[in-house]
């Protein structure tokens, strides 16, 4: 019997354990069952939660796809990476990264690629990243708008009409890209479960991002009538500018389009969740679960009237806030981690999980020590950043916002990308304001806890800024 050594623990295997990774896109924590969320159906997902540890306050370290995943899936934050943007692939100012796959492939893993796991679109000089995997990656290069039903014969009519990019039709699940992204994975862990070397199997389903076009039995678990709007659809008080995107609601969608984007948001999600049961059902009946760690997370939120606000690119926990569940064979079951940790930390602990020597580069901590006690807290903040414009498509930003959440409140500072000169700041108690809607930091009361914030910002603030000399000029 082998013995596996990591920093924070010992356990025992039979043969070193396999790996699913799987992926959501645009999809914050507040929209899954198991995170506290009565309104929508999620089984497959809280299921999972379940079996494993859920992370209550886990984020993303840039709230746009590129950044985040390039971020999570090289261990490092997006200022070393120097990517704010979706064109810029992580290789151009960092060829010789070794990412979180490519990892477990040089440590003699099968390495497979299903669906969007990097970018996937944008960066036709790369198209994903080949030489993470050990094989080519499937179902991963495409756009989001591509994502049209494919059927035999003539395609049912469209019977959301109210608002542009959702799409409820009367087709199977694999008449959409997650459907055959579910099959494609079901065929994978057939064949990995035969190999004699472990697995590495990350799947990436593009759902919850618009368009939001489940089939219609996803549409038809949810009534309308039944569907909230937020409760909050005006901008923060005091909220600075810079702080807001540029698709704002007001005087661009009606309540009844609103309405239609939040059913279509609903049924996208438990669309997904059909697919991620699908893939974790696979593994039950191929036995595979008792030597296989299974890890769910996605690469940032959304919002959907919230803050008068539509999309992501912005510092707000709705955006900021990811879910992420961790499960092993050798941890205890259906905990709940309320300390804070990022995205960046899942490269570390899956190294750590799988006793691998990771790079010295990566910027995050290994979770084990939660995965072994829940309690345990071994961060004061978590960062998170954006950029403006909100999509610099290749162009350095003008203007990067970094935010640090802390177990209280959220401090956000607006730099200038040259200088790293604040141009305006954020302050949100959400000890009494969860849902971000006054921005208090002008309040005196605030001013001994804003002075601490600053002085966790600098030290939390990564050496590698635009500004600094060590990434200066890129």
């Amino acid at each position: 019997m082998a013995i596996i050594l990591t920093g924070f623990g010992v356990w025992a295997s039979t043969k070193p354990t396999n790996l699913v990774v799987i992926m959501t896109d645009n999809h914050g924590a507040w929209t899954l069952g198991c995170y506290g969320n009565p309104d929508i159906r999620t089984p497959n997902i809280d299921r999972l939660a379940t079996q494993g540890t859920l992370f209550t306050r886990a984020y993303c370290q840039q709230t746009v796809c590129n950044p985040s995943r390039a971020s999570l899936l090289t261990g490092c934050r997006p200022d070393t990476l120097r990517v704010w943007d979706l064109p810029t692939h992580f290789r151009v100012h960092k060829p010789d990264a070794v990412t979180l796959p490519q990892m477990f492939k040089r440590n003699g893993y099968y390495a497979q690629g299903i669906g969007k796991i990097f970018h996937n679109w944008r960066q036709d000089d790369w198209k994903g990243d080949p030489a993470s995997w050990s094989v080519p990656a499937v179902l991963h290069y495409n756009t989001h708008n591509n994502d049209t039903p494919q059927v035999e014969g003539e395609i049912p009519p469209n019977l959301a009409t109210v608002a542009e990019r959702t799409e409820c039709r009367d087709v199977p699940d694999d008449a959409y890209y997650d459907g055959r992204v579910a099959n494609k994975a079901i065929e994978a862990l057939k064949e990995v479960s035969q190999k004699e070397e472990p697995f590495f199997l990350a799947v990436g389903f593009w759902k919850p991002h618009l368009p939001f076009n489940a089939p219609k039995k996803y549409w038809d678990l949810y009534d309308r009538k039944d569907i909230e709007l937020p409760k909050v659809m005006t901008t923060p008080v005091d909220v600075p500018d810079i702080a807001l995107t540029q698709d704002l609601i007001e005087g661009r969608y009606t309540k009844e389009e609103i309405l239609e984007l939040h059913h279509g948001h609903l049924a996208a999600i438990s669309y997904l969740d059909t697919q991620v049961g699908k893939v974790l059902d696979e593994l039950d009946s191929l036995g595979l679960r008792d030597n296989t760690i299974i890890v769910f997370w996605s690469d940032h939120g959304i919002h959907i009237g919230e803050h008068g606000l539509m999309r992501k690119t912005t510092l707000f926990e709705l955006d900021a806030g990811v879910p992420l569940i961790i499960t092993t064979p050798n941890h205890p079951k259906g905990q709940r981690a309320n300390g804070l940790v990022e995205l960046m930390d899942l490269y570390p602990t899956l190294a750590d999980l799988c006793g691998l020597e990771p790079p010295n580069e990566l910027e995050g901590i290994s979770l084990v020590p939660i995965l072994e006690d829940p309690t345990r807290i071994l961060k004061e903040a978590a960062m998170t950043e954006t950029a403006r414009p909100n999509y610099p498509r290749g162009n350095d930003p003008e203007v990067l916002g970094y935010s640090i959440r802390t177990d209280r409140f959220r401090y956000n500072e607006w730099r200038d990308f040259k200088t790293g000169e604040i141009r305006a700041r954020e302050l949100y108690d959400h000890s009494k304001d969860p849902g971000e809607t006054v921005n208090v930091v002008g309040d005196p009361q605030f001013a001994t806890e804003l002075d601490r914030l600053s002085k966790v910002m600098e030290e939390t603030l990564p050496s590698t800024t635009p500004w600094s000399n060590t990434n200066a000029g890129g």
